[in-house]
């Protein structure tokens, strides 16, 4: 079939233009292809990758395809609010975009146009330590910021980037716990992924990341930096030891076990997550969706409110919101599917993102009968039969 120009669409009238792609776009999955026709292979790859043979990756979606809800009848829906807190902060879903590292990747604004999507988006940005624009400045946009950090060899570097977060007004620190190392992102190792020399962690020394450009056969260079920069050493002994010197809401995120989970409240995080990093750490690791019950079980049954259960890994859409949230979370960390809105549109196409998973969220909240996200809380889950064969992309 022929391809017919930009400008001559298929419309009723001649000469019609198309649509922009960004705005034509009626769901959050439709943003996926959209990055792909824009973005280089190796690029797709290292989004869109996970680590080994990816079943935690493929078993992340699957897990929330087979979350089915209960939904309630003969509620007032006329009209839904989704606003809620999130860690303390007020967010007009229950969302945060998540920690993404090098966002210049997709887009040459990066994070600065992510954080202005979410900023009049009303939800939380969450700064990555590996950010390509510094803190300061994507602070300077007006998104409600939370700070993640990673736990690097150099102390006196972890306490710079906290008191760094705490001066830009960061209302939370998020803190990754499951990076002691690297996952083997065989994607990564195939092209011999490595940045480009005009990007780079602008919150970190530059002068450590020579090994990241550095490209190596069979090897990723990120990994490199990764291993001399990350602290494998790191235990609950260093979350004791960050409580003592920052007053922030700490957020402990890659949690799976109820055991962790616990340990993590009872040394004072306000929150944790459940998270298995987007399928890009220990291949075969339990999918969220399965792990997070058990995990809002223990927090709630011996902190109540005051330590909230966030989830991330496989949210591509407002009914897997809902169903996260009726599974027991109080809110979301959405990562790939901002970083499809971001290489196909910049901040517009952020925006569109954040946009219909508003609109898919509330239209789920009106067909379940919850008018609030009280009401969403109170649904009840059962889990649909796996289809061998099913596609989970």
């Amino acid at each position: 079939m022929t391809k017919l120009p930009a400008d001559q669409g298929s419309g009723d009238r001649a000469g019609a233009r198309s649509p922009d792609p960004v705005s034509a776009a009626l769901s959050v999955a439709d943003f996926a292809e959209l990055a792909r026709t824009v973005l280089s292979v190796e690029l797709w790859d290292w989004l869109e990758g996970g680590a080994g043979r990816e079943r935690t990756l493929v078993g992340n979606r699957g897990a929330f395809d087979r979350v089915a809800v209960v939904p309630r009848v003969l509620a007032d829906v006329s009209s839904c609010d989704p606003a809620g807190s999130l860690v303390g902060s007020p967010a007009a879903l229950p969302v945060a975009v998540a920690p993404i590292a090098y966002q210049r990747l997709f887009h040459s604004e990066g994070e600065l146009a992510v954080a202005r999507a979410a900023a009049d988006s009303g939800v939380p940005y969450t700064v990555s330590t590996l950010s390509s624009v510094p803190m300061e400045e994507i602070a300077a946009t007006g998104a409600t910021t939370w700070f993640q950090l990673y736990w690097l060899r150099n102390k006196g570097a972890v306490l710079d980037l906290v008191q760094r977060a705490e001066a830009i007004g960061s209302e939370a620190l998020v803190l990754t716990v499951d990076v002691p190392v690297m996952g083997r992102r065989l994607r990564d190792m195939r092209h011999g992924f490595a940045l480009p020399p005009t990007i780079r962690a602008a919150n970190l020394d530059g002068g450590a990341m020579s090994s990241a450009h550095e490209r190596v056969e069979r090897g990723s260079a990120v990994a490199a930096h990764t291993a001399s920069a990350f602290a494998p050493s790191f235990t609950w002994h260093d979350i004791e030891w960050l409580r003592e010197r920052t007053g922030l809401p700490l957020v402990v995120k890659g949690l799976s076990h109820p055991a962790d989970a616990l340990r993590a409240a009872e040394l004072g995080a306000a929150a944790v997550v459940v998270s298995n990093h987007g399928g890009r750490q220990l291949d075969g690791a339990v999918p969220t969706a399965v792990a997070l019950p058990g995990v809002v079980e223990a927090v709630r049954g011996a902190f109540g409110e005051s330590c909230q259960v966030l989830v991330d890994s496989g949210i591509r859409s407002g009914a897997d919101v809902l169903g996260a949230l009726a599974l027991g979370a109080s809110g979301v960390l959405l990562g790939r599917p901002v970083m499809w809105g971001l290489a196909a549109g910049g901040e517009a196409g952020c925006a569109r993102v954040l946009s219909l998973l508003g609109e898919e969220f509330r239209h789920a909240m009106a067909l379940a009968g919850c008018p609030d996200l009280a009401a969403v809380a109170r649904l009840r889950t059962t889990t649909m039969p796996c289809h061998c064969g099913s596609d989970h992309q």
